[in-house]
């Protein structure tokens, strides 16, 4: 067992829920997480994380949807119940690194992203999500058209698979793995 996972597993239930709840902001799926501690290894710790996204209910999902800005926006720290404020940063730091090639494209890509969250907002009634990291601009505004044509059912699909694969990530740079 690596020494960051045993980190965790070793830290106070209030703080190991904050440290979790930078990497995917549902408090239901952060109690699974602590609850089932310790991790016998990274792999088992990242498959319960995926695990755990899945069976999220969809208002449980939704409060994790809504700590993420819009692709194409600044994030900001954002304090949330259980989050200290350098949790809280470091959250948003993570989210502008995600999202770092959105946030350098030129006017016309920005204002073409802004449209077409707008446009996603107005179909699904939340955020556009999707795992930015390895994506460039223009592969995030294809699957965005792409995934504008969805299902309601298809499209939550989608959003729990992207939230898994950002929590994923999240968990890694926590532990210090990226």
């Amino acid at each position: 067992m690596s020494s960051r996972l045993e980190w965790l597993g070793s830290l106070p239930l209030e703080e190991a829920e904050a440290q979790l709840l930078s990497c995917c902001a549902s408090r239901q799926w952060v109690r699974k997480m602590v609850a089932n501690r310790p991790y016998a290894d990274e792999a088992s710790l990242l498959a319960a994380a995926v695990d755990g996204v899945r069976e999220l209910a969809w208002s449980d999902v939704e409060e994790a949807l809504s700590a993420h800005p819009r692709i194409g926006e600044r994030a900001e720290a954002a304090h949330r119940a259980g989050m200290s404020a350098e949790d809280a940063r470091r959250e948003a730091q993570w989210s502008r690194q995600e999202q770092s090639d959105a946030a350098t494209a030129d006017d016309a890509v920005k204002a073409e992203l802004v449209a077409r969250n707008l446009a996603y907002e107005e179909r699904f009634g939340h955020v556009f999500l999707i795992r930015a990291t390895g994506r460039g601009v223009t592969e995030i505004l294809t699957a965005l058209h792409r995934r504008l044509h969805n299902s309601v059912e298809e499209e939550r699909v989608e959003v729990r698979a992207e939230l898994a694969d950002i929590t994923v990530l999240r968990i890694r740079k926590l532990l210090g793995l990226l």
